[in-house]
């Protein structure tokens, strides 16, 4: 189910805090996010083609307290400027010989300074093409969160946002659109909390 069918649903402020991932509309392919000469594979994706509709972020903020969206950049339009005082930045500490962009931008409905993380995105158990790391999700969490929030992720994609809600105590629900990432998703949570039990 779409995500933005399952927002239609939930009641005003159901959570304290989103943080999304939402696609930008690139279009990317399966051999995204590679090294010069060194590409990485993925299963062809459908649904960057566009980004999300006008309604989702809307619908976004009726249920939401607070919002943490990345990729904001690609559709600022849709976002209420007066409320982006804290804008987060991810600088990927990339060298020169990587095709896409070194840092990446999330809109914030908090009204804080900007803040900056310096965090390398390369993961030795990357199940998804525009998979965030945990610790990205797990600074996140501490700048805004406190145990029990409710949190919401509309598009869970490889589930790095619920290993960290887990490990921060965290009231988490996720989304996700593909079936097969869902899966993945699944797995490699389970095998998280096997390793890391509470």
């Amino acid at each position: 189910m779409d995500c933005t069918d399952i927002l239609w649903e939930l009641p005003e402020n159901a959570f304290d805090l989103a943080v999304v991932d939402p696609p930008y509309g690139l279009n990317i392919r399966g051999d995204m996010g590679r090294r010069k000469g060194k590409p990485r594979k993925y299963k062809p994706v459908f649904w960057d083609a566009k980004p999300p509709p006008p309604e989702y972020f809307r619908e976004l903020r009726r249920v939401s307290r607070h919002q943490v969206i990345w990729g904001a950049n690609h559709f600022i339009s849709m976002l209420p400027a007066a409320d982006s005082h804290c804008w987060l930045c991810w600088d990927k500490k990339y060298s020169p010989e990587v095709s896409f962009a070194s840092f990446e931008l999330a809109w914030t409905n908090f009204d804080l300074t900007c803040k900056r993380i310096a965090l390398s995105p390369v993961q030795p158990d990357r199940i998804h093409p525009t998979q965030k790391p945990i610790a990205l999700y797990a600074w996140i969490y501490a700048l805004f969160a406190k145990p029990g929030d409710k949190i919401l992720d509309t598009h869970l994609g490889s589930g790095s946002s619920r290993i960290a809600a887990y490990e921060a105590g965290l009231d988490f629900t996720g989304y996700e659109i593909d079936g097969d990432y869902f899966e993945a998703q699944e797995r490699r949570f389970a095998a998280y909390v096997r390793e890391h039990p509470h």
